[in-house]
């Protein structure tokens, strides 16, 4: 099993269940003690800005912001820098915790040794 899983997650309220599916795997993940890494891209980018996160809604599933919040205190929370730049949204307008970086860092740590990549 890898000791770190990074999740690309390129979904949000355009497709609920691809995203929905990011967010809980990296909540298990990091529940059971897995190093996580979720990067927020495409329509997943607004849930790096507070209260965003509670909008979202699907039947069945945990609520976003709880699944957030678990991946915030335990790992770490990307917004893709293009993706930030292209909404407009800046370092000043994320939930704390949450850093923007590019695709030469998510690359890095797709790309080490003890990583699994997903992507959805």
């Amino acid at each position: 099993m890898a000791k770190r899983l990074v999740i690309k997650v390129t979904a949000g309220a355009d497709a609920p269940e691809r995203c929905s599916q990011a967010f809980t795997v990296a909540a298990l993940a990091v529940a059971s003690g897995v190093g996580v890494s979720l990067w927020l891209t495409g329509e997943s980018a607004w849930f790096a800005l507070p209260g965003r996160a509670a909008e979202f809604e699907l039947p069945h599933a945990a609520p976003l912001p709880d699944l957030l919040e678990s991946v915030l205190a335990a790992g770490t929370v990307t917004l893709c820098s293009q993706c930030a730049a292209r909404r407009e949204i800046t370092q000043a307008d994320v939930i704390d915790g949450v850093r923007i970086a590019g695709a030469q860092i998510f690359v890095s740590e797709a790309l080490a040794d003890d990583v699994q990549a997903l992507v959805y």
